[in-house]
């Protein structure tokens, strides 16, 4: 009975103290995951917090070149906007420490307001800081509102294949009532205000909004070399293709007085503005930004297609 008492024993010893080793590799499983969340999250915040925009980490030179990048499309939703770009050019000007300011431009172009927006601040800060130059750096391409943008600066520099010009206006869309006369499909659009539906792309074209739509365009067009005009002055050499809506390279561009010379960010802090030190000013969204942009464009389409009946456009 003493043996089989001292069994009963045993065993029960056996199994609290696999219950208890159990427990002490669940601790350290469980502090192993929580160490390395925590070191995720601390790579994941260092990788998207902006810690310039704090004061740390930015390079402490006294004398050096400001640069603010203008990339992409150029629209009121997108990271190339004017509130974006002039944001960044003011805090550019701004700095006693910045001996010029680069503004490189990779776009094709887009809206002439936030394009006009820009130009006009680039006009604005260059007169309130007339000792300090504003060079404009072209990488691959600068068209239509980038050139816009473009123009206003002191000088412009290309690289030898860059694509710089279409200075022109457009406006886009698609006519499809041949296709709902094929399919059966009728229109039935209700306006009040004889114009209301103009250029609808499902009624025929009216002539008469055709007109009108290009008189704005004509309109836009001709602020558009205007600012060329002025902003290149003498150095243009006007072609009767210039303001065509043709691109030439940058070779070709500096033949025509459209750039300056050739040039690279690089270049043009070290041989022209003399600052060889860069620090770059764009105003880049964060993760937060860029999460609640999408989710914000998200709930807009969704309450816009709920609405889309009732919507005065």
């Amino acid at each position: 009975m003493a043996e089989e008492g001292n069994w009963e024993r045993k065993t029960l010893e056996k199994v609290a103290l696999a219950a208890v080793g159990e427990q002490r590799r669940a601790r350290r499983w469980g502090i192993f995951f929580k160490l390395l969340g925590f070191a995720y999250f601390t790579i994941l915040l260092a990788t998207l917090v902006d810690w310039e925009a704090f004061g740390i980490g930015a390079k402490k030179t006294e004398r050096h070149t400001a640069l603010v990048e203008m990339t992409g499309v150029i629209q009121a939703k997108g990271d190339a906007n004017a509130d974006n770009v002039v944001s960044a050019l003011q805090s550019a000007f701004d700095d006693k420490g910045a001996a010029g300011v680069i503004l490189r431009i990779n776009s094709p172009g887009g809206s002439p307001v936030q394009a006009g927006i820009i130009a006009d601040e680039i006009g604005r800060l260059r007169g309130k800081h007339a000792d300090k130059p504003l060079y404009v750096v072209v990488e691959d391409v600068c068209a239509s509102g980038g050139y816009y943008v473009a123009a206003a600066a002191d000088k412009i520099y290309v690289d030898k294949a860059s694509i710089l010009g279409s200075i022109g206006v457009l406006m886009d869309g698609f006519g499809f009532t041949g296709s709902m006369d094929k399919l059966g499909v009728e229109r039935r659009l209700l306006t009040a205000g004889e114009n209301k539906g103009f250029l609808d792309p499902f009624s025929p074209q009216n002539e008469r909004h055709k007109q009108h739509a290009q008189g704005m365009l004509d309109d836009i067009h001709q602020q558009f070399i205007d600012v060329v005009r002025k902003g290149r002055g003498t150095r243009l050499k006007e072609t009767p293709d210039m303001f065509s809506g043709l691109m030439w390279t940058g070779a070709k561009s500096i033949e025509l007085g459209l750039a300056d010379g050739f040039g690279t960010v690089d270049t043009v802090a070290r041989d022209v503005i003399k600052a060889e030190d860069i620090r770059d000013y764009t105003v880049k969204p964060n993760f937060a930004e860029k999460f609640a942009r999408r989710f914000g464009a998200s709930m807009a389409d969704g309450i816009g297609s709920a609405l889309s009946r009732f919507t005065v456009r």
